[in-house]
């Protein structure tokens, strides 16, 4: 199939009998209630639940093997290929199946807060409430652009699925790219969050294309000015730290880094809720309300209010609000260059240093092992604490080489001479089970102080397992906390701790072999 039957095919489909263009927040409210896709909950809010998928699907995502990208793609676990003839093949099933529903729900909008780089993007729904989503996630055409740019199209219709025996797919769900043919399949999960992490990869893909680096990163910008980045995999505090009430916010996951500054790629918020308060995250939990998405929280019959900490459903529950929802967020969501860079870790093994300075080579080297920990109990076979890494903190997400972006942001903190933090959230005094988790005042205070230049003169001491730089004083944290080895009671428990993590770096890293021996030799650690 060509482009121009394609074309043909979504022309005749949005001009549907069944088609409802561009509804408004009410009027989506209204259609997800009527058609019992969600209910209201006491704040206004949409709830709706996904049924048995509550995350994403890695295994059965797809980009398609076309002839101008091939070569340009890492292929391999992450970026599976699938052939036209598949992709195809579903299109036309897709287009036909979508024919015949009662209604669709169409929304145009944007990724991309700088207009000289946004994208085109076109949502079509069986869902309404999906639509709902789509409406608080990408940015709003409110001034009924017009522009010669073909938009990406993602097609996503849960209940139409693979037959993988004649599809080319590996289950019955299936979310393929093409980047010819600018479109996203999506079918076989409820998981609205495959909408926005299909363009996030979309965006990863196009953006480096032309010279800018994009980012699974959060943002946010002093009243002076200062910009900084946030970067850390799921539960590391990387949406609660960005949520300053001392700074305006950017963005919470999702940035691109231009010749001009920082800017947005989405234009709104997907906040993992479990456990939310008000109390510790107040501008997280007054932004939940009417035009919000509340996906599988569970809510009270009676008085609809929900129960953040009741993971029935899922751990992974999330919310999902536009930034007009946050008090002190920055519009347009566009700012400067940083001054400093945050990378976010909860150390389960309680051995990484609370806060520590980054050399450029250290930078490089953290920011391609991109480390968390697995915690005991959040997934079948833990029993104990593992190391988990995510390569530049999203590798899921990134169509090319893992280096293309690692050196494009060694290049970025060179020219504009950024300060590098590694801050860990995680645990001190000993391993999970053992030890404490960091006081979320003293990594606030840690946080504050990186951004705000508190560090830059700070003496500091380097670890001998990790070869960090570790700051002496910290405005607001005791100084024995900043050093983990006179947390533990037992030193020699520390280093042998200590020592199995370093080993695991070392063997993750074994797979950039090919970076330049700068950043092997003094990046990673020493012991």
């Amino acid at each position: 199939m060509n482009i121009v039957e394609m074309t043909n095919e979504l022309a005749e489909l949005l001009k549907g009998d069944n088609a409802r263009h561009n509804l408004s927040v009410a009027q989506l409210v209204e259609k997800v209630l009527k058609r019992k896709e969600g209910i209201l909950t006491s704040t206004g809010a949409i709830r709706a639940t996904t049924g048995a998928y509550t995350g994403r699907s890695p295994q059965d995502k797809f980009i398609v093997k076309e002839s101008s990208i091939e070569n340009k793609i890492d292929w391999g676990i992450v970026n599976q290929p699938i052939l036209e003839a598949d992709f195809d093949k579903l299109y036309s099933k897709m287009i036909n199946y979508l024919k015949e529903r009662e209604e669709l729900y169409i929304f145009n909008g944007f990724a991309g807060a700088d207009k000289r780089y946004q994208l085109p993007l076109q949502v079509i729904n069986e869902y309404a409430w999906h639509n709902l989503f789509a409406q608080q996630l990408f940015i709003k055409d409110n001034e009924k652009s017009i522009t010669n740019e073909k938009p990406f199209t993602i097609l996503c219709a849960p209940h139409f699925k693979a037959d993988p025996a004649v599809d080319g797919t590996n289950s019955e769900t299936f979310i393929i790219i093409s980047f010819e043919k600018r479109t996203i399949l999506i079918g076989g999960t409820e998981y609205a969050g495959e909408m926005k992490k299909s363009v996030f990869s979309v965006m990863n893909f196009l953006l480096p294309e032309n010279n800018i680096l994009s980012m699974h990163c959060s943002a946010n910008v002093g009243f002076e000015g200062d910009v900084a980045l946030f970067f850390g995999l799921s539960g590391t505090g990387k949406t609660t730290l960005s949520a300053d009430p001392n700074r305006r916010l950017i963005g919470d996951d999702e940035h691109g880094w231009s010749t001009s500054g920082i800017f947005n790629i989405e234009g709104g918020c997907y906040a993992k809720c479990i456990n939310l308060s008000e109390e510790k995250e107040p501008q997280i939990f007054n932004a939940i309300r009417y035009g919000a998405v509340l996906e599988n929280v569970v809510v009270d019959n009676e008085t609809r209010e929900a129960d953040y900490d009741n993971s029935f459903f899922t751990e992974n529950t999330r919310a999902a609000y536009s930034l007009d929802a946050i008090d002190k967020v920055i519009t347009p969501s566009i700012a400067g260059h940083p001054q400093a860079i945050v990378f976010l870790t909860a150390d389960a093994f309680g051995v990484l240093p609370p806060i520590s300075k980054l050399t450029r080579e250290q930078a490089m080297y953290h920011f391609l092992s991109g480390y968390t920990s697995k915690l005991a109990g959040t997934e079948r076979g833990i029993t104990a604490p593992e190391a988990t890494f995510s390569t530049c903190f999203g590798s899921p997400f990134l169509p090319l080489q893992a280096t293309r972006y690692a050196n494009m942001l060694g290049q970025k903190i060179d020219e504009h001479e950024v300060q590098v933090f590694l801050v860990n959230t995680g645990w001190t005094g000993g391993e999970y089970g053992v030890g404490n988790r960091i006081k979320l005042q003293y990594t606030r205070a840690m946080v504050q102080a990186a951004i705000e230049g508190d560090l830059d003169h700070i003496e500091t001491v380097t670890d001998e397992v990790f070869g960090l730089n570790i700051p002496i004083h910290v405005p607001g944290v005791p100084d024995d906390k900043l050093q983990p080895h006179l947390t533990w009671s037992s030193k020699e428990a520390y280093e042998k701790k200590a020592k199995e993590l370093a080993s695991q770096f070392k063997k993750n890293f074994e797979k950039f072999a090919h970076v330049s021996p700068e950043i092997q030799q003094f990046g990673g650690p020493i012991g």
